[in-house]
């Protein structure tokens, strides 16, 4: 009874490694499409001044951004230090975008190594958990099942002997030693 109590509790921990890490994908994919909107949002945020650069500085936004910072009135500078903001944000958004992009397994490298944490923050703050039906998901849900519930089954047998071994420590010490006369 014990035994297959026990198989019962593996075959648990595995399923829920394996929703645990179906996950993973999920999140990995709803990353990349914040990204990819906060790059759009970017470049739409830039796309007038790009247009003023087109037009004066045959397409060189760094060019626009020095005119207008060396522009002695304080107002043309200060709106030279924010075209420059919102075109090194683009910059940023771009290029990040681009290395999540770069393979299929890239989204989940960029994720770990290299995340924009702000990014990463907004899509944990609204996670919404669901189940991707892909062969990366079905492969991650199953490696992750598989490791979680070894993990788990190596703590609880380690912890198995751990408590065996302090359960006779103790009890030996309770019982009363025979007296040598």
């Amino acid at each position: 009874m014990l035994r297959r109590l026990m198989d019962y509790l593996r075959l648990l921990l595995f399923v829920c490694g394996v929703l645990l890490g179906v996950q993973v994908p999920s999140f990995v994919d709803q990353y990349g499409k914040a990204l990819a909107a906060h790059t759009q949002e970017a470049k739409q945020s830039l796309a007038e001044f790009q247009r003023d650069a087109d037009r004066f500085f045959g397409g060189d936004l760094d060019r626009l951004i020095a005119h207008y910072k060396q522009n002695p009135d304080a107002v043309f500078n200060a709106g030279g230090e924010s075209i420059e903001a919102i075109y090194q944000r683009y910059r940023l958004l771009s290029e990040a975008l681009t290395e999540f992009n770069r393979s299929a397994y890239g989204g989940f490298d960029r994720l770990v190594l290299a995340p924009l944490p702000e990014i990463r923050d907004q899509v944990w703050q609204h996670f919404s958990h669901s189940i991707l039906v892909d062969g990366r998901a079905i492969a991650f849900g199953l490696v992750f099942g598989l490791l979680f519930a070894m993990f788990c089954e190596l703590t609880l047998h380690g912890c198995g002997h751990c408590c065996r071994g302090a359960y006779r420590r103790l009890n030996s010490k309770a019982e009363p030693q025979p007296e040598n006369r």
